[in-house]
């Protein structure tokens, strides 16, 4: 169970900071 709520974790971090980052990226533009 506890790898489970790891490994969700780890998945919404991942999208979360790919969504950071291409926010940033537009900025940029």
């Amino acid at each position: 169970m506890s790898s489970v709520k790891k490994k969700r974790r780890a998945k919404i971090a991942r999208h979360k900071r790919k969504k950071r980052r291409r926010r940033d990226r537009h900025k940029k533009k």
